[in-house]
């Protein structure tokens, strides 16, 4: 079944809206809350982490149910618990209820953002759904390049916790959207004259091990890369000389190159194999760090920094997807792909706080000298991927 243009539009969308408004916010309001609350960044980034936590620990009820019920009902419900975690969050005058508000919106952000989506879709397009994929994280990634302008806009204007009360808002925004997804499974070939999907290309209990292992090792670096970029990303190209204005701006382009990225690998890349897609994007990975090195001397370096970045992480959005369509069996995807990741979500929790810590003892420069270094740990597991599932021979 191919997922309809209606759909992935819909779909794309909520993700736009739902991940600026939740996963993104820590990084648009962070220092604001330090400022304003008093509280260490250990304190504000570690509520982040919770939420973090939480989706871990959440992701393999949360696949089973996008399998058994279909992503339409998790989606919506988990568009309310998103605006019920942004208004806690905004009325938060004491740490308890702060970190109380994360942990809803951990439960939300694993209701709505990728990999529920990507569970929706797999039940709906099976082994076909890829293209879906690309096509929803287009819009995803203008998430950053979006809401944290808006975002800086509307604390300048109205103060950061009126800011947060509109982001519930936007939360809810969504459920139109997700209530346009079907529940309708993938049922294989519809026609005789229809190819048969491909096997699984690990189909021995040892190959899933293999194939289990690394796809979680690299998901899971690119996770705590994220997750450590998203929080800090404005402050350490702040904090290397460039104003916080100038830094907010070329941090957003960081959505640009992702939605680059992506729109190329839907222009251009049905021909090419997963697996090395996933290559060539932890390949670029370290080389954006490398970059975000030189940001405090070179204007350009830091756009760089910020494109490259952008990119490699768009296409490894598009590979956490697609990967498990061709490694794994499509009709327990929800299930088995909720309990690999759970490392992606739950090791990831730490990422804010250690960066934290980090430029607060050794400076900014060390955050990326950390993120080259886990980086390169994530193209070697790329690399062995890609040595021991290659792809057919035509």
């Amino acid at each position: 079944m191919i997922v309809a243009r209606r759909v992935v539009a819909a779909v794309g969308l909520g993700q736009l809206i739902s991940w600026g408004a939740t996963y993104y916010l820590i990084g648009g309001f962070g220092e604001q809350i330090v400022a304003d609350l008093g509280w260490s960044r250990d304190i504000v980034y570690g509520g982040f982490a919770a939420a973090l936590l939480v989706m871990g620990v959440a992701s393999p009820l949360a696949g089973q149910w996008v399998d058994r019920r279909g992503g339409r009902e998790v989606m919506v419900i988990g568009a309310v618990i998103n605006a019920v975690g942004c208004v806690g969050l905004a009325v938060s005058h004491h740490v308890g209820t702060y970190y109380a508000a994360w942990i809803v919106l951990g439960v939300g952000m694993r209701l709505t953002l990728y990999d529920a989506a990507f569970a929706a879709l797999a039940r709906i397009g099976g082994p076909e759904a890829r293209r879906a994929m690309s096509g929803i994280t287009l819009l995803g990634g203008l998430a950053a390049t979006v809401f944290w302008p808006l975002g800086h806009i509307l604390s300048e204007h109205f103060g950061w916790r009126a800011a947060l009360l509109a982001y519930a808002g936007f939360a809810l925004l969504t459920i139109p959207l997700h209530l346009m997804i079907p529940n309708a499974r993938f049922a294989g070939p519809s026609s005789t004259g229809e190819a048969a999907p491909r096997q699984p290309r690990a189909m021995t209990r040892r190959q899933l091990a293999a194939a289990g292992a690394l796809y979680a090792v690299i998901m899971t670096g690119a996770n705590f890369l994220n997750a450590g970029m998203s929080a800090h990303m404005i402050a350490v190209l702040s904090g290397l000389g460039l104003t916080v204005t100038v830094a907010v701006w070329i941090a957003t382009l960081r959505g640009i190159g992702q939605s680059a990225a992506r729109l190329c690998e839907i222009l251009f890349g049905r021909r090419l194999d997963p697996v090395a897609l996933n290559l060539a994007a932890c390949l670029l990975m370290p080389l954006s760090f490398i970059a975000g090195l030189y940001s405090g001397a070179s204007t350009e370096m830091a756009i760089a920094f910020a494109l490259l970045y952008g990119a490699c992480n768009g296409i490894l959005t598009i590979t956490r997807g697609t990967l498990p369509l061709i490694l794994f069996d499509h009709r327990s995807y929800g299930t088995l792909v909720g309990r690999l990741i759970v490392p992606s979500f739950i090791l990831p929790a730490a990422a804010p706080l250690i960066y934290a810590v980090v430029i607060d003892h050794i400076g900014n420069a060390g955050a990326l000298y950390l993120s080259t270094g886990l980086a390169t740990i994530t193209l070697l597991a790329a690399v062995t991927l890609k040595l021991l599932f290659p792809a057919p021979r035509q």
